[in-house]
């Protein structure tokens, strides 16, 4: 697996790429740990790039940058798939290229390197592997999320937050489909989504009523 780093400890590097199916000494916790560091690792290099930028947009730029999907294609950018161990089932079913296996076993690969060689050289590893994304993924060309839209258009007619619930998931644990509602003042009646997670499940939904709340409103 190409990465700009050389573990003195290679376990972890092992550990890291072991999914629970395949063994009870698996990157879960490297997961965890990697998470952190991740998420502190690119919101200081946001803050040093962007000295102007609120908190706010601070943080939906790190969100995007975090995300599983993000994570899910820089994995396989690096061919990470390649080099998992996974149990039978696993292997049968694709785990290899699932967004969130890839997600999690790069985000324990960020987790061991950190407990090998520090915060430094994890903030460098990981500032190197999301180089690309750090140039795309700007103040300037990151549009808001629906949810987000959503949120602030109700806040400008001094309404109430929109109300999600999750209605239907569907499908098995590996390849689930959510249905979500999304219950919004101003529309008589709820709406709905649908995702391959609640998350994009509540995205859709957003999306539909704020193009509706746009349409009745005509802003």
């Amino acid at each position: 697996m190409p990465l700009d780093y050389q573990f003195e400890d290679e376990t972890l590097l092992q550990r890291a790429l072991t999914h629970r199916s395949k063994s009870a000494d698996n990157y879960e916790r490297l997961e965890f740990l990697g998470d952190s560091v991740l998420n502190f690792s690119i919101s200081a290099e946001l803050y040093g790039r962007y000295p102007n930028v609120a908190e706010g947009e601070l943080t939906r730029l790190r969100a995007n940058l975090v995300k599983k999907e993000t994570l899910a294609l820089l994995a396989r950018e690096m061919g990470l798939g390649d080099f998992l161990s996974l149990g039978s089932g696993e292997l049968k079913s694709g785990g290899f290229d699932r967004d969130s296996i890839l997600a999690d076993a790069l985000e324990a690969v960020f987790g061991a390197v950190f407990m090998d060689g520090g915060i430094e050289k994890a903030r460098v590893l990981i500032v190197g592997v999301y180089r690309d994304f750090l140039e795309k993924v700007t103040p300037d060309t990151l549009q808001k999320d629906p949810k987000t839209q959503l949120q602030e258009h109700l806040q400008k007619q001094s309404f109430a937050p929109p109300v999600y619930n999750v209605i239907e998931i569907t499908g098995q644990a590996h390849d689930q489909s959510f249905r979500v509602e999304c219950v919004v003042p101003g529309l008589s009646e709820s709406v709905q989504g649908t995702g391959r997670s609640r998350r994009n499940a509540e995205q859709d939904a957003a999306a539909v009523a704020l193009r509706l709340l746009v349409n009745q409103t005509g802003a």
